[in-house]
C-alpha cells in the first residue's frame, strides 16, 4: 500500500514508544512479531502495508522524550534492556515529528483544532505517505455531558466558530484528523469519532474510523470464556473482578470521574455473549508500585447439571504495554487497508480488538476473530 503515517494521540507514552520501538525492531530482525495478529498467516495477501512502511509522528503533551520512556520501560522489565540504546537514533528521527498535543480542560477553539490539522497535513507531505492513520493513546477521559454541538457537523461548526465547542479532546482529534483526509482508531474508552456530528462528517469525507478501548487482558479472557459457559448450557450466577494496576492509566484510573468510563466498557458484552444478566461487582483500583504491569482476578460462580454450584478463578498479569503496542501496529495497518479500499464510517469488523466495538452486538472472540478475516479476505464484502 506505500509508506504510511501512523499518528499517535499520547506518543510519548509507554504503549506508544513500545509499539515504535517494536516496530523498529521487526524491521532490522531483532524482534518476532509475537502479539501481532496481522502477522498470522489468515492476513497474507489481505493487501496491508508492511511494518517497514510505516512513518510515525504523533501529539503529546509531555516533554518526556521516547528515548527516556524506552530507558524506564527497559529498567522496569517492559522491554530488553539493549532495545533503547540499539535504536536510539530512530527515536529521535520521531522525536522531531511530535507536536504538542491539545489543551484540556476547556471549550475547545478553532485555532486548536486547525493547529492539529496542520500538523497531520504537514507530516504527510513531509513524509510522503499514501494515508495517515491517527490512533488515540491518551488516559482516559470523564464521560462528557451532552452539548447541541453534538448532535449535528453544522451545530459543531458554529460552535467552534463562536468561540468553543464543548466536546473532549478525544473529539476534537477526530475532528482534526477527519478534515486531514485520516482514517482514525480510538484505542481508549474515548468518545473520540462517537459523536453524531463526527460520524457525520467521517461519512461526508469517506473515511473509517474504529473502537473503542482496546481488548487487550482479562476482558480478552472473558470474551473467550463467557461463550463457553453459553455454548456448554452452564449457567453463570455470578462473575466478579478486581482489576489492580499502576502507571499513568492506573492513576487516571483513580479519579472516580475517570473510572467510570473504563468500568462501562469492560462490563459490556458479557451479558450478550452469556444470553441473560449476570451479578457480579467490577474494580479497578490503582497500585503505584505495580508500574506498567496489571494483575486481574476473576471470580465465576456457575451452575451445573442439577443445580450444582461451581467456580471458576484465573488471574491475568502481565505488562500492559506490551500487550497493547502489537495491537496498535495491527489496527494501524489494517485502518489502512479500510481506508485505502474506501470504506466509509466504523469499521466493525475491527471489534475483535475492542472491548466496547463501534457499530456492533458482537463480543465473543471467536466470532469476532472470524468476521475479521473474512472481511480481509474478501474486500467486496468490506463495510460501506
Amino acid at each position: 500500500m506505500g509508506r504510511t503515517g501512523v499518528w499517535l494521540l499520547g506518543a510519548r507514552g509507554s504503549v506508544a514508544t513500545t509499539a515504535v520501538l517494536g516496530a523498529f525492531a521487526m524491521r532490522e530482525g531483532a524482534a518476532e512479531p509475537t502479539g501481532c495478529v496481522t502477522a498470522r498467516p489468515e492476513f497474507d495477501g489481505a493487501g496491508l502495508p508492511g511494518i517497514d512502511e510505516l512513518v510515525f509522528g504523533g501529539h503529546d503533551l509531555s516533554d518526556v522524550r521516547l528515548c527516556k520512556t524506552a530507558e524506564h520501560l527497559a529498567r522496569t522489565g517492559v522491554l530488553p534492556g539493549h532495545l533503547p540504546g540499539a535504536f536510539a537514533d530512530r527515536l529521535g528521527e520521531v522525536e522531531h515529528a511530535l507536536r504538542p498535543g491539545l489543551p484540556t480542560g476547556g471549550p475547545v477553539l478553532r485555532e486548536d483544532v486547525r493547529r492539529v490539522e496542520e500538523d497531520l497535513r504537514e507530516f504527510a507531505g513531509r513524509e510522503g505517505v499514501e494515508r495517515t492513520v491517527v490512533i488515540d493513546l491518551t488516559s482516559t477521559e470523564a464521560r462528557s455531558e451532552e452539548h447541541p454541538e453534538h448532535e449535528g457537523l453544522d451545530a459543531l461548526e458554529a460552535a467552534l466558530d463562536s468561540g468553543g465547542a464543548r466536546i473532549p479532546a478525544s473529539s476534537a482529534y477526530a475532528y482534526a484528523a477527519l478534515r486531514a483526509g485520516c482514517a482514525f482508531v480510538e484505542f481508549t474508552p474515548n468518545t473520540g469519532p462517537r459523536l453524531p456530528a463526527l460520524r457525520e462528517l467521517a461519512s461526508r469525507e469517506g473515511l473509517p474510523w474504529a473502537g473503542s478501548d482496546g481488548k487487550t487482558g482479562e476482558t480478552l479472557v472473558k470474551s473467550a470464556l463467557a461463550p463457553m459457559f453459553a455454548a456448554r448450557a452452564l449457567r453463570v450466577r455470578s462473575w466478579s473482578s478486581v482489576n489492580l494496576l499502576g502507571g499513568g492509566d492506573g492513576q487516571t484510573l483513580s479519579d472516580p470521574a475517570h473510572v467510570g468510563s473504563k468500568t462501562e466498557s469492560k462490563g459490556l458484552g458479557l451479558e450478550h455473549m452469556l444470553g441473560h444478566p449476570v451479578e457480579g461487582p467490577l474494580h479497578i483500583d490503582y497500585v503505584p508500585d505495580l508500574g506498567d504491569a496489571k494483575t486481574a482476578w476473576d471470580h465465576v460462580s456457575f451452575e451445573g447439571f442439577l443445580g450444582s454450584r461451581m467456580t471458576l478463578q484465573f488471574t491475568w498479569a502481565g505488562h500492559d504495554s506490551a500487550l497493547a503496542a502489537p495491537l496498535v501496529l495491527d489496527l494501524a495497518r489494517l485502518a489502512a487497508l479500510a481506508h485505502g479500499r474506501g470504506t466509509t464510517g466504523p469499521v466493525p469488523e475491527l471489534g475483535f480488538f475492542f472491548k466496547d466495538p463501534a457499530d456492533s452486538g458482537v463480543h465473543g472472540l471467536v466470532e469476532q476473530w472470524q468476521a475479521l478475516t473474512s472481511w480481509c479476505s474478501a474486500p467486496e464484502e468490506g463495510s460501506a
